[in-house]
């Protein structure tokens, strides 16, 4: 295992911007910076043992300030989208920014996608990583209580990137915290012959404004059914009220949870390169994003377009608008509490 630090630009006054690079004994790496957390680059070899980055990412750290697809963040405070940004906590009504149309996403103008986080690398014989923590004022963006959160990524030599999520607050808060990476296992063009498996029997069924209604819907018979591996393509043009509200996939599927430890969220397979992708969470839920608002307008790595569909996200976390959806699993923290969650990316070959 190897692990080296490098100043990826100053953009932030006084305060230097680190990119870390893990890599494993087979030439697996992981390019990590703490602004925002982002995982910059993942090199994962083909069925040829060949490398290509399988991450949509930025080479300049001032695209990643200057642009927001969210690109390989953490997401956070509260992960996803809260309905017309406001809930109501022990009473209190609570007012977050309205980013996304009526709607609160990701955390807000400023979320955690673009803070600072201080970096504690590590690294031994098996594992190599760094462990980023950030200090969330009380009310920043909105949000009740201080919020320190520690997010730490650790990438072992079966080529499994683990991630775990812990957070501690001093008031009554919510929180909901995902990584935000876009895949494509091909290394370029578009995902829609990526071959998808994802573990649930049900979806949280949206409006036209992209927010829950509160019902869960079985997969079974409709589009949304990945309960068999079936190519991201195969369906996402039918003519159906949940991919039209989306412009395809963009949905909360309830995962079947066999307990509760890691438990199989999601499989995609590129056929071509016969790289596999394997999600594990302890999560309730995971949102598949089929990259639909990518529309070509953002250069990305050496300058390449991110058009439509080019990548595609598993973003595992607890369901959009928790904290206005009683029946849902709680998103609320209280103080003597400690959010934790983990979730592993890892890396096969078919």
């Amino acid at each position: 295992m190897n692990l080296e630090q490098q100043t990826f630009e100053n953009i932030l006054g006084s305060k230097s911007v680190s990119l870390f690079t893990l890599t494993n004994d087979g030439g697996t790496a992981i390019g990590i910076t703490n602004y925002g957390g982002i995982v910059t680059s993942i090199l994962a070899p083909d069925r040829a043992g060949n490398l290509a980055d399988v991450v949509l990412g930025f080479d300049d750290l001032a695209d990643y300030a200057g642009n927001r697809p969210f690109f390989g963040c953490i997401a956070g405070r509260f992960a996803n989208r809260i309905a017309r940004g406001r809930f109501i906590l022990d009473g209190r009504e609570y007012s977050l920014a309205r980013n996304d149309g009526l709607n609160h996403l990701h955390g807000g103008r400023k979320g955690f996608d673009r803070r600072l986080w201080q970096a504690e690398p590590f690294s031994n014989d098996k594992t190599a990583g760094v462990a980023l923590t950030y200090i969330s004022p009380d009310g920043e963006e909105g949000y009740p209580g201080e919020l320190t959160a520690k997010v730490t990524y650790t990438l072992d030599n079966e080529n499994a990137l683990r991630i775990d999520y812990e957070a501690t607050t001093d008031k009554d808060t919510i929180v909901n915290l995902t990584n935000h990476s876009y895949f494509n296992l091909a290394g370029g063009g578009d995902i829609l012959d990526h071959e998808l498996l994802i573990n649930a029997d049900y979806f949280t069924v949206i409006d036209d404004t992209l927010i829950p209604t509160g019902e869960l819907r079985a997969v079974t018979g409709r589009p949304l059914d990945f309960s068999q591996p079936t190519p991201i393509g195969a369906r996402i043009g039918e003519d159906n009220d949940q991919l039209l509200f989306a412009g395809g996939y963009d949905h909360n599927w309830v995962l079947n949870r066999g307990g509760e430890g890691l438990t199989l969220a999601a499989r995609v397979t590129d056929p071509a390169s016969g790289r596999v992708l394997e999600t594990y969470t302890t999560q309730p839920g995971m949102q598949f994003y089929s990259g639909n608002f990518l529309d070509g307008t953002v250069a990305g790595k050496g300058g390449v377009a991110y058009g439509r569909r080019t990548g595609f996200c598993l973003e595992t976390q607890h369901f959009p608008d928790s904290p206005n959806q009683p029946e849902f699993p709680s998103t609320v923290l209280r103080p003597g509490q400690t959010f934790a969650q983990s979730t592993v990316y890892k890396f096969t070959i078919s």
